[in-house]
């Protein structure tokens, strides 16, 4: 197996553990309904993600950081929430992480 499909598959696999930490957060607080429309955006780059585009995983490198952001923000402010916020950012981390690795194993193709 390539190292361009296994960070792909590695990718696929982080973005719905990211999606599964973002509804955890319901277990700290957070209303369910407020938890679903955080993980409705992360729907956006899924199509392209699968297929291994490489534009999509380009712009889902940006998509990721206000998931980052707010991932640091409840770690440092949120005392109840730390826990879940490590998990999460730890993941989002990852998952970005593992986008750029794909961009940097798939070749460029020009069209």
């Amino acid at each position: 197996m390539s190292l361009e499909r296994k960070t792909r598959m590695l990718t696929i696999g982080l973005w719905i553990a990211v999606a599964l930490s973002l509804l955890s957060w319901t277990l700290v607080g957070y209303p369910w309904a407020i938890c679903v429309l955080a993980v409705l955006p992360l729907t956006a780059p899924l199509r392209g993600l699968i297929q291994g585009r490489r534009y999509t995983y380009a712009w889902a490198t940006l998509f990721a950081i206000p998931y980052l952001v707010f991932a640091l923000t409840e770690l440092l402010v949120n005392p109840a929430a730390r826990w879940a916020a490590s998990v999460s950012l730890l993941l989002i981390f990852a998952w970005f992480c593992t986008m750029i690795l794909f961009l940097r194993a798939s070749p460029r193709r020009r069209e």
